[in-house]
């Protein structure tokens, strides 16, 4: 997959965005098929935190109060593609919670990225920080669509709304609110790997603001 470089964070809050949220392309080594785009989506309607998954115990992330990530339909009712989103989910928060930390190498980011996906999130999270900016807010994803290829191998594409989520100057806590666009819409395409610990991890991802298919 065509790796992607994101724009940097002071472009981003001068323009209409904030994708403080997101993370660069992959380029983590992929085994077997190597699709990326997801399916079968979940109709059954649900709300924040993630279920249990099988596997290693997962690192336990709190976000700060006054950031909220929101996961609808997040459910399909099958035990391995929840498992996949449930995983997706975690890193979702794992990466926000890095990002208002300001700390690259949290160790959740390892957990739940690998290979150029890993190095690219510490990246995203080391370049925001020295830029001098957190985020606040709230993040919704939805629309989460799914593949599992086989045992080992899937692949998510899924909507996020930063609508409600705003940048944060670090060090006056000074927060830069944008109008509501088009861009305020992101669709993120991911392809997970099941590591030997059961742990799906990312290790390709991709996205695209303004996306018809996420503009609400």
């Amino acid at each position: 997959m065509k790796r992607r470089a994101l724009p940097v964070t002071a472009a981003l809050v001068a323009a209409a965005g904030l994708l403080l949220t997101a993370c660069g392309g992959g380029g983590g080594g992929s085994k077997g098929n190597d699709k990326i785009a997801g399916a079968d989506r979940g109709d059954t309607k649900t709300s924040a935190s993630p279920g249990t998954s099988p596997g290693a115990e997962r690192p336990k992330i709190t976000l700060p109060s006054d950031l909220t990530d929101t996961f609808d339909s997040w459910k399909t009712g099958d035990t391995t593609k929840d498992a996949v989103l449930d995983d997706v989910a975690r890193r979702v928060d794992a990466t926000n919670y890095a990002i208002a930390q300001g700390d690259p190498g949290l160790a959740a980011l390892g957990f739940y990225y690998s290979g150029g996906a890993l190095a690219d999130a510490k990246d995203w999270v080391q370049s925001i920080a020295k830029d001098g900016y957190s985020i606040t807010g709230t993040n919704r994803y939805y629309n989460a669509r799914i593949d599992v290829f086989d045992s080992s191998s899937a692949g998510v594409v899924y909507c996020e709304d930063q609508s409600k989520a705003f940048a944060k100057v670090r060090k006056s806590g000074k927060i830069l609110k944008t109008e509501v666009n088009d861009d305020s819409y992101v669709i993120y395409t991911t392809r997970l790997e099941k590591n030997k610990q059961g742990v799906w991890q990312t290790t390709k991802l991709a996205s695209e603001r303004g996306s018809k298919s996420c503009t609400q």
